[in-house]
């Protein structure tokens, strides 16, 4: 375990609680924060809240308001549906949500003498967002330490793993059971396993039968 400190961007779903234990098993001191954007669901806030309390992490929530004002899409409006066109971003995509994400817990992480800052985007098993790439955030971890003069480090622990070798992770960091109960992924706001039939619980559910298949725990 390094002696460092590390600050986890939180949302209480299954790719960001699997950093939260690999996070946990490096770094000496972790805290994790938490972005109040409007979601549809106030459940996720609650969810990312009672996790941290769970695990013992100092747990910020941020105002982020603003950005429900800036980007109207399907994660804060109802009257915006969940759907996505051939050759057009899904409407769950946020314009500048991670930018700004990763920028907010950099500047906290500063206060708090924190250099790691870990995220669970990923290239392999994603939508095409374009925030969620290793180009952009390696160019943005550039960009932090030029702004703040200040040694970050982006941590993304997740990002050419697939679904499949994420639940695998969480496995091998005894987390398997905690991750598939405890979490938030759902676009529709049901924990666990949620919906079973938005884009979220899809790619959710295809992994973990992925993974199953191929571990030796078997069908769950």
């Amino acid at each position: 375990m390094r002696k460092e400190k590390a600050v986890v961007v939180f949302s209480g779903g299954q790719d960001s609680t699997t950093c939260m234990f690999w996070a946990m098993e490096r770094f000496e001191e972790v805290e994790a924060v938490t972005f109040n954007y409007g979601q549809r669901h106030k459940l996720e806030l609650d969810c990312a809240a009672d996790i941290a309390r769970e695990l013992n992490v100092k747990h910020h929530i941020l105002d982020m308001s603003l950005l429900n004002q800036l980007a109207p899409n399907a994660l804060t409006r109802d009257d915006i549906a969940i759907e996505q066109k051939e050759g057009e971003l899904p409407t769950t995509f946020v314009d500048g949500r991670n930018l700004l994400f990763l920028t907010f817990a950099a500047v906290l992480a500063k206060q708090i003498s924190a250099k790691h800052i870990v995220t669970g985007v990923c290239e392999t098993d994603f939508s095409g967002y374009p925030d969620c790439r290793d180009v952009f955030v390696k160019s943005l971890n550039v960009t932090l330490n030029l702004s703040m003069d200040y040694p970050f480090v982006i941590d993304t622990p997740l990002m050419w793993l697939n679904k499949a070798e994420t639940w695998e992770l969480a496995d091998r960091l005894g987390a398997f059971d905690f991750v598939r109960e405890r979490t938030l992924t759902c676009y529709n706001g049901i924990m666990a396993d949620g919906c079973g039939h938005c884009p979220a619980c899809l790619l959710r559910r295809r992994g973990l039968d992925d993974f199953l298949a191929g571990s030796n725990r078997g069908a769950v």
